[in-house]
């Protein structure tokens, strides 16, 4: 570890001392790879304009796309078979109870319901904000839009439940008011920034996931939102807070709790539901009120429940594609990470 012994230490005459080194200024030394990929995402941007292909491509009707992901959907599950393995395990572990018929009819769900989501996104590229508007509808909204118009700045917390990319387009339309939310870079860097365009083509403003706390802490501008998808496994985050959800030991981010302490925000979960093909609901969910006294843990363990609660609900609507399990622990309590995200069951 290399430290600089250098600290903005000024004086009567303005000039910097030598003394103690800043936090900012003591950092790992890491390898040339590691050191490129940081500066290649820290630059980043979106697109100022979608290419023209994507653009001809996104602009076809979604019935079409429905039709293609339907084929795409048949090719995965039964020729290319692209994680069925993952998919089928943590169906298993997660509904024990449940037999391998199930399992099967489930994941035939999943797929299709991913296909969908999938031509989804695709047509954000080029989706008007009447028609988001049109799709989506927002619930039990009332007391969110009351903190924001009396200038307190609000907490949305969402899931890998249905279509969150929609989520995102549908709070920049039609809450009125700025949202920053946070995103983990892409390893590509054409996927990064095309993914960077379409969530903030209706003003929001995508900040790393590992900055949004300071960003938070730092900012004195008009009420805003911060959005979170909070779901993933922390793999790369040196905290982790452990519950059980869906019956299994499970890891979660700390951040949303870490954000709302911090800055003694208000925190509403977003519950989205499919009502129809292309056709959603998103409800809010009171989860915290600003500056509520919370236990450690106590805010990732609502979350926790209510995600639960929700992908029960509807099994098919979660993203069993994703290695969920891939942090887990050891007899001692040890946290470790399996890259594979292997899961026997319920432990």
């Amino acid at each position: 570890m290399r430290i600089h012994r250098w600290c903005r230490l000024r004086g009567r005459s303005g000039k910097l001392r030598r003394e103690m080194p800043l936090p900012s200024q003591i950092h790992k030394t890491r390898g040339p790879r590691a050191r490129r990929r940081s500066v290649d995402t820290k630059y980043r941007s979106p697109f100022k304009r979608i290419p023209l292909w994507l653009r001809a491509l996104s602009s076809l009707p979604l019935s079409v796309w429905y039709a293609i992901a339907a084929v795409c959907a048949w090719l995965a599950e039964y020729v290319a078979r692209n994680r069925l393995d993952i998919i089928d395990m943590q169906l298993a572990a997660c509904f024990p109870d449940r037999d391998a018929g199930w399992v099967r009819t489930t994941r035939h769900a999943f797929y299709r319901s991913f296909g969908n989501v999938a031509a989804e996104i695709v047509k954000a590229a080029t989706i008007a904000p009447n028609e988001i508007d049109r799709r989506v509808t927002l619930d039990n909204s009332e007391a969110a839009r009351a903190a924001l118009g009396s200038g307190q700045s609000i907490i949305v917390v969402t899931s890998h439940n249905c279509n969150w990319e929609w989520t995102l387009l549908k709070l920049s339309v039609g809450m009125g008011h700025p949202i920053h939310a946070a995103y983990k870079p892409l390893k590509g860097r054409f996927g990064d920034r095309l993914m960077l365009t379409i969530r903030s083509r209706f003003g929001a403003e995508m900040i790393p996931a590992r900055r949004l706390l300071m960003r938070v802490l730092r900012y004195r501008g008009p009420a805003r939102i911060v959005a979170i998808v909070a779901d993933q496994a922390p793999t790369s985050s040196a905290v982790r807070y452990f519950t059980r959800f869906m019956g299994l030991d499970t890891a979660f981010f700390i951040g949303p709790e870490a954000i709302a302490r911090g800055a003694r925000l208000p925190v509403w979960y977003l519950a989205m539901r499919r009502v129809a093909r292309g056709r959603y609901r998103v409800e809010f969910v009171p989860l915290a009120a600003a500056g509520e006294e919370l236990g450690p843990g106590e805010l990732i363990e609502r979350y926790a429940a209510a995600v639960e609660a929700l992908t029960r609900e509807s099994p098919p609507e979660w993203l069993w594609n994703y290695r969920r399990w891939k942090v887990q622990r050891d007899a001692e309590g040890n946290p470790y990470v399996v890259k594979s995200g292997e899961i026997a069951g319920p432990g």
